[in-house]
């Protein structure tokens, strides 16, 4: 794996002690048997000889799971120990990535449960607009987002949720960055992994494949926009 490039730039808050107190190693592993099948799932999206960037990526439970040509990663923490050898992370700041990536290059970003950290609609605006310009033409950006119209005031149980979002502002904040909507799914998973969702991958694995209990437990919406020009 190639070194990480870092950029000058630090959280406003202590996102490492935040994640520390909201998640223990018990929860930590949980949650990757979880994206294990959740990343399964998601590849029907993802082209298995494309080059695939994981923006916000956390502890990467997305790009480690999915069949990829290219991996990436970026993040605003330190988190190159915890990726798989064959991710090239990247950190920084999500809202200067092209700056920081190559532009017109990959062929899908994933963005999963970040825009709601950000502190208005207008950086989530410019998040992906900054995604669309290191897609390539033809190239898409996946949205995993909980959709605060679903959730109710639960939405705000986390200190560090700032904007709220439903799939219809999604879709417009999409078209205002250049993306051309291909897919919603208003409701796809669960709230959190500490939702009442099943935590045995065999049980996950039927959940997704049985979309009616999506209509009874998603709380979170998929979005797929295309970079059309």
């Amino acid at each position: 794996m190639r070194p990480a490039i870092e950029l000058p730039t630090e959280p406003s808050i202590n996102v490492k002690e935040v994640y520390r107190q909201r998640f223990s190693p018990e929860d930590e592993a949980r949650k990757d048997g979880i994206w294990r099948e959740v990343g399964r799932y998601l590849q029907r999206f993802v082209p298995v000889d494309g080059k695939v960037l994981d923006v916000a990526c956390d502890r990467g439970q997305f790009i480690r799971h999915i069949r990829a040509g290219e991996k990436w990663a970026t993040d605003l923490r330190d988190v190159a120990s915890a990726l798989p050898p064959d991710v090239q992370f990247v950190r920084g700041d999500s809202l200067e990535i092209s700056q920081a990536l190559p532009n017109d290059y990959f062929d899908l970003a994933f963005i999963s449960n970040f825009l709601e950290h950000l502190p208005s609609t207008e950086a989530v605006i410019k998040q992906l607009v900054e995604t669309h310009k290191v897609l390539r033409r033809g190239g898409r950006v996946l949205i995993l987002q909980p959709n605060v119209r679903l959730i109710g005031g639960s939405y705000w149980d986390f200190i560090d949720h700032q904007t709220p979002l439903t799939e219809k502002s999604l879709v417009e904040a999409g078209g205002l960055a250049g993306f051309e909507t291909r897919v919603v799914i208003t409701r796809f998973l669960p709230y959190t992994t500490k939702s009442r969702l099943p935590q045995d991958a065999r049980l996950v694995s039927f959940y997704l494949a049985f979309r009616p209990a999506w209509w009874l437990f998603g709380r979170q919406s998929l979005y797929l926009g295309e970079k059309t020009e």
